[in-house]
């Protein structure tokens, strides 16, 4: 009965029991081994959500990896500028002419008082002054051969002062302008020109606002320069309030807008030169917002969505990562194999050729290639292109000495000796028979080498010399914390992408141990 028991029995059989690993295939005994290591499968995991969000993501996501956003806030900007002019402005009376050194003789005769001379062209000429530095232009023209036989005709009026209408594309006539200054000049509240009667309201010393007969504003004459600093218009009486800011030395006005809001002015005096300013409604790059709804992790400098350019950029990141490997097996694969199999000459010729290039400073020529890219603005596509084939170009050689030594090992094995028995030729030799025998250590190397891989890439891209603006990459976005304030106060902007960088490297190193445990014969669980 206890031995019926005993063949009843099921026994219990391990992974590397003889008895199952007669029922599983090679192939299935890696699998079976890989699939028990529980980070290699944490590391493929987190390699498949990486793809899932780098791919799938940046095709759900509305934004671009390029796309600025805007915002509007309360900002404190320049709105006007004023300062006394120190220049005189002509008016030319209609149908006349000014000489060309009017101005330089006024200037003279207003500081020597002398208001008759000769102009540079030839004629003689006469100022009458009306107020201070205020001047009616007169031209004397000879009627006869006596020296008496002068007459004076008005050809314009000079002044320190400037003319702003109230309307756009008001004119103002000449009458009206002499007699304005004229007014002024006299401290008189009312003139008359062109047949119309006008009102002044004086701007205490530095000018006055006109009112037509209908009491509607008309013109606003200063001895002032006002201007808008953003091409906006300035009302003559916003102006006139300027005035009586600066006279009575008032630093802040409140003006009552025709929309009912009130709008304060702030005027600061620098040298005599006046500036106003006013809180403005400005549209400005939404850079750093903190995460939000409509932005889930923030905005970078730039006003960029940082999500959005995470997703674009562990494309950039894992693409090369892959795409570098894989010209790196290839170019390793077919050196090292060569090498492997003839020996001699050929096994010498290509091996300090693989010396030669270890010996070639990679981050040196990254400088100088990075410079050249600069030089000639290459596109952030071509540098991406040009950046995975020098670093496969550089990092080959690994792969090339183990290929070469495993290779020199088995090429001396009894199926070797066989298959040049038969007649099989070189190629098939090398690429049939012996390659596929070196395809474990290869996977093993190639899947952690994709961590040191991206790693350089972000190395490259975080001083400059990989992916450039617009593109992004996990590196080019650590970039960020090149500026110690967002490195201590936005930490949003580049901690992500540091942790998918740091994940992403780990999960292919787990994956790669995983693979060389699933790959050793001799490993027992």
């Amino acid at each position: 009965m206890g031995a019926d028991n005993e063949e009843l029995k099921i026994e219990e059989m391990h992974l590397d029991d003889a008895a199952r690993v007669k029922q599983l295939s090679p192939g299935m005994m890696v699998a079976k081994r890989f699939f028990r290591n529980r980070l290699a499968i944490l590391g493929m995991v987190i390699i498949v959500c990486m793809f899932l969000f780098s791919f799938l993501g940046g095709a759900l996501i509305p934004y671009s990896q390029s796309q600025v956003f805007y915002t509007t806030e309360e900002m404190l900007k320049d709105y006007a500028g004023a300062t006394a002019i120190d220049q005189f402005l002509f008016v030319t009376a209609p149908g006349e002419t000014l000489p060309k050194d009017i101005l330089s003789k006024t200037i003279i005769a207003d500081s020597t008082g002398k208001y008759e001379f000769t102009a540079r062209a030839g004629g003689d000429y006469r100022l009458e002054p009306i107020g201070e530095s205020v001047y009616i232009i007169y031209f004397k023209e000879k009627t006869g051969p006596k020296p008496k036989d002068i007459t004076e005709r008005e050809i314009g009026v000079g002044a320190l002062m400037s003319f702003t209408p109230a309307r756009s594309g008001q004119e103002l006539s000449y009458e009206f302008r002499k007699g304005a200054l004229t007014a002024i000049s006299n401290e008189e509240e009312s003139m008359e020109a062109d047949g119309i009667s006008y009102t002044l309201n004086a701007a205490g010393n530095h000018g006055a606002l006109v009112y037509d007969a209908e009491g509607n504003e008309y013109a606003f004459v200063s001895d002032m320069s006002i201007n808008p600093v953003s091409g906006s218009y300035l009302s003559p009486a916003f102006k006139l309030d300027l005035i009586e800011m600066i006279e009575n030395g008032q630093e802040t006005l409140t003006v009552s807008e025709e929309d009912g809001t009130e709008t304060t002015y702030i005027l600061q005096n620098k040298n005599g030169q006046y500036l106003v300013r006013r809180n403005q409604e400005t549209q400005i790059i939404d850079t750093y917002a903190f995460p939000s709804k409509e932005h889930i992790f923030g905005t970078d400098g730039n006003g960029m969505d940082l999500l959005a350019r995470l997703m674009y950029g562990g494309r950039i990141s894992l693409l090369i990562g892959f795409v570098v490997i894989a010209i790196e097996v290839v170019i390793g694969t077919i050196i090292g194999g060569i090498a492997g199999f003839f020996g001699g000459k050929v096994d010498n010729l290509l091996m300090r050729l693989v010396d030669v290039i270890y010996c070639i400073p990679s981050l040196p020529l990254f400088l100088i290639l990075g410079s050249i890219m600069d030089y000639y603005q290459a596109p952030p596509t071509a540098r991406i292109y040009l950046l995975c084939v020098v670093m496969a170009v550089i990092g080959w050689v690994g792969i090339a000495r183990i290929v070469r030594g495993q290779i020199l090992s088995l090429r001396e094995q009894e199926f070797m000796i066989a298959t040049e028995a038969t007649g099989i030729s070189v190629h098939r030799r090398i690429f049939r028979h012996l390659v596929p025998n070196v395809i474990p250590q290869l996977i093993v190397f190639a899947s952690m080498g994709l961590g040191d891989v991206i790693l350089t890439e972000a190395t490259l891209s975080f001083l400059g010399l990989g992916i450039k603006y617009p593109a992004a990459s996990w590196g080019s976005i650590i970039n960020a914390v090149n500026d110690v304030n967002v490195m201590t106060n936005y930490l949003f902007v580049w901690l992500p992408a540091g942790m998918f960088i740091l994940l992403t490297v780990l999960a292919f190193n787990f994956i790669g141990d995983g693979l060389r445990d699933a790959f050793d014969p001799k490993m027992k669980r």
